[in-house]
């Protein structure tokens, strides 16, 4: 039985999907033993040709918007470079972060092992901006490293630029990793997710998209609704619903 994207949105231009984590958008060197592809799975599941106009990490969950023909893509893709498009994401870090706050801290969009140090890639760090509010914390009576216990917080992230792993390398650059971060996080925290809560995924979820329909102009806002596993591990440290309606 072929597998079932969930559809969050569609009409005659735009379709919408929320991605499930550890599904890449599309064929790439990096993995390349993949065989499954957010791109071609819609394609089929649709009976007809999609166009991405932005991506997603493959362990990020959340709203991926497909064009169904090549001028809106090229309308949206603008839209995305031109920071036009308003992005929302829900995450959970490592420590107490701040009520809220802004991450200005300039990145390189070069290969992952570079991506954080300037000096092994010869591109120049480019503006890089992330606006978070802190939704709900939680301390747990459950020693990691030296620490008696442990605490994290539930954030509503706003990236204003799209760099290559920008949430991911901006909350490593403040001292609270995303929980589930192989590449950027904490592995002591990491470990104890796996081990006590079963966590076996980045707890990152792109929630809403908000952009003005490239044929109509009418402002669309898409919202992906938090994956049953992504929820499961919220409720599993006492976060019950605190992360709706934000």
């Amino acid at each position: 039985m072929q597998e079932q994207l969930e559809i969050i949105y569609r009409d005659q231009w735009l379709v919408a999907m929320n991605k499930p984590a550890g599904l890449l958008v599309h064929r790439t060197n990096i993995d390349r033993h993949e065989t499954r592809f957010a791109l071609q799975l819609l394609r089929r599941q649709l009976k007809q040709k999609v166009y991405p106009v932005h991506r997603l990490d493959k362990p990020t969950s959340g709203v991926l918007l497909f064009a169904l023909d090549s001028a809106t893509a090229r309308q949206l893709s603008d839209q995305f470079r031109d920071h036009q498009v308003e992005k929302s994401y829900l995450a959970l870090v490592r420590g107490w972060t701040d009520d809220s706050d802004e991450i200005n801290y300039p990145l390189v969009d070069g290969p992952i092992k570079a991506a954080y140090a300037v000096q092994q890639n010869s591109d120049k760090p480019r503006e890089a901006i992330t606006r978070y509010r802190t939704v709900q914390q939680v301390e747990l009576p459950i020693a990691v490293g030296r620490y008696s216990s442990s605490r994290y917080s539930l954030v509503d992230v706003h990236p204003a630029t799209g760099r290559r792993h920008q949430i991911r390398r901006h909350f490593k650059h403040i001292f609270h990793p995303i929980i589930g971060d192989t590449t950027y996080g904490d592995s002591s925290h990491n470990r104890m997710f796996r081990q006590q809560f079963n966590c076996h995924r980045l707890l990152l979820h792109a929630t809403r998209l908000k952009f003005a329909h490239p044929v109509s102009g009418a402002q669309i806002s898409l919202v992906a609704s938090l994956p049953t596993d992504f929820s499961a591990q919220l409720g599993e440290i006492g976060l019950h619903g605190v992360w709706e309606n934000r």
